[in-house]
C-alpha cells in the first residue's frame, strides 16, 4: 500500500511523502533532478515495503513541497526531522549523491537517525574531481533570478556533474528540458549542501557514532569512488562497497539486496 501525507517543517514549509509498506521506518532523500516517485528510489521503496515502512518525500522546492525562503541547509534538516517525526520519531536513512550529503549533515544533528546507508556523496576529495567556484551556489542562484533557468542547468550539468557540453546541448533541445528547468532554483540548494568546493568536512563527521554504510558504483567515475572511500573512512566504523557494474545512474535492483542486509542486521 501506498499512502500520500504532508507534514510540517519548523518553518511551517509543507513537504509531501509518499508512505509505503510496513515496519521499521526508512527515509530516502533524494540527490539533484529527482523528488518523490523517481524510478530509483520508487524501486527502493517498492523493494523494501515488504519489510519496512518507506517514506519518499519531496525535498523543499519540489514537487508536492513548499518552499519558504530564505533558503538555508537547517531548513532541509529540519524538513528530514519532521518526516521521521512522522515515521514514529527514529528512522533509518538512505541518501543518493548530494541527498547523501544532506543526510550526513542531518545525521550530525539528529540522534534519531538510527543508520545511515549513502550513495556516492559527491565529494571532491580526489584531483580527478571536477573544479567549482567557491561562490557556485550563488552563480546558481543568480542565473535562476535573472529568468536564465537553463542556463542554470546546464552550468550545474557541464560543471558538477561533467556532462559535456554537446550532451547538454542535445538535452536542450529534448523533451525533459523543461522539467529540468522547473527544478532550476533547487540546484543552488544542492550546492549549499556540499559546501564550496564540495570540500568533504571529515571532522564534522567523525563524531558520528550510528552504523553508517556508504556504497559506489563500479563504473563510476574514480573521483566519486575516493569520495567514497574518503566519507567511509570519516565516519567511524562505516563499510564501503562497490557495486560492480554500476554508474552513478545506479540501477534500484542493485541498491535493494545492499539496503536489505544492512537495514536487517543489528
Amino acid at each position: 500500500m501506498t499512502e500520500t501525507l504532508t507534514v510540517t517543517s519548523a518553518d511551517g514549509t509543507s513537504i509531501a511523502v509518499d508512505r509505503h509498506g510496513g515496519g521499521p521506518a526508512v527515509v530516502l532523500v533524494h540527490g539533484a533532478f529527482t523528488g518523490r516517485g523517481h524510478p530509483v528510489m520508487a524501486g527502493v521503496a517498492q523493494g523494501l515495503a515488504p519489510w519496512f515502512t518507506v517514506f519518499d518525500y519531496d525535498r523543499r522546492g519540489r514537487g508536492a513541497s513548499g518552499d519558504t525562503q530564505p533558503y538555508a541547509v537547517e531548513r532541509e534538516i529540519e524538513d528530514l526531522a519532521a518526516v521521521v517525526a512522522a515515521a514514529g520519531g527514529q528512522a533509518m536513512v538512505f541518501g543518493g549523491s548530494s541527498g547523501a550529503a544532506l543526510a550526513l549533515e542531518a545525521a550530525v544533528r539528529m540522534p534519531s537517525i538510527s543508520k545511515l546507508a549513502l550513495w556516492e556523496p559527491p565529494y571532491h576529495v580526489d584531483p580527478g574531481a571536477p573544479e567549482l567556484p567557491g561562490d557556485f551556489a550563488g552563480r546558481l542562484g543568480d542565473l535562476v533570478r535573472r529568468g536564465r533557468r537553463g542556463d542554470a542547468v546546464e552550468l550545474f550539468m557541464t560543471a558538477a556533474a561533467e556532462t559535456p557540453v554537446e550532451t547538454v546541448a542535445a538535452m536542450r533541445a529534448g523533451p525533459y528540458w523543461g522539467e529540468m528547468e522547473q527544478l532550476a532554483h533547487t540546484l543552488a540548494y544542492e550546492a549549499a549542501v556540499m559546501g564550496p568546493g564540495s570540500a568533504l568536512p571529515a571532522a564534522r563527521f567523525a563524531g558520528l557514532d550510528r552504523p553508517a554504510l556508504v556504497l559506489n558504483g563500479e563504473l563510476s567515475p574514480s573521483w566519486m569512488a575516493g569520495a567514497g572511500r574518503a566519507v567511509a573512512a570519516s565516519v567511524p566504523g562505516a563499510a564501503h562497497r562497490i557495486l560492480e557494474g554500476q554508474t552513478h545512474q545506479v540501477a534500484s535492483g542493485a541498491l535493494v539486496p545492499e539496503l536489505l542486509e544492512f537495514f536487517v542486521a543489528a
